[in-house]
């Protein structure tokens, strides 16, 4: 989330680096991607309505395990997103180079 946070803000405020690179395409992913792990931590019961709002933050033993899978796991889906979108801004700047259009000439009968 805080990655998606710190790219929002990039693309609302460099709009020039933001369209050359789609960032709207990276903070897609990112938001999506932070949208569905509020759905799976709520259907799983990992996020409860009251303090400390954390299932694992309520044992001292859990928190050090939560923050480990954070690190690890929370970074390789970050890097995979970014792979993702790395993909996406490849393929949309060589594509069109790639793809040659014939121009047909218009013959006048005339």
């Amino acid at each position: 989330m805080i990655v998606a946070i710190v790219t929002t803000i990039i693309q609302k405020s460099a709009k020039n680096f933001a369209e050359k690179f789609k960032l709207w395409s990276l903070n897609t992913l990112l938001w999506g991607g932070v949208i569905l792990l509020i759905i799976e931590h709520l259907w799983h019961g990992e996020i409860v309505p009251w303090p400390p709002f954390l299932t694992a933050m309520s044992n001292p033993l859990e928190i050090s395990v939560m923050f480990h899978e954070i690190a690890t796991i929370g970074t390789a889906m970050t890097i995979g997103i970014f792979l993702v979108w790395g993909g996406i801004v490849t393929i949309s700047y060589y594509l069109p180079k790639m793809v040659s259009i014939k121009t047909v000439k218009q013959v006048n009968p005339f």
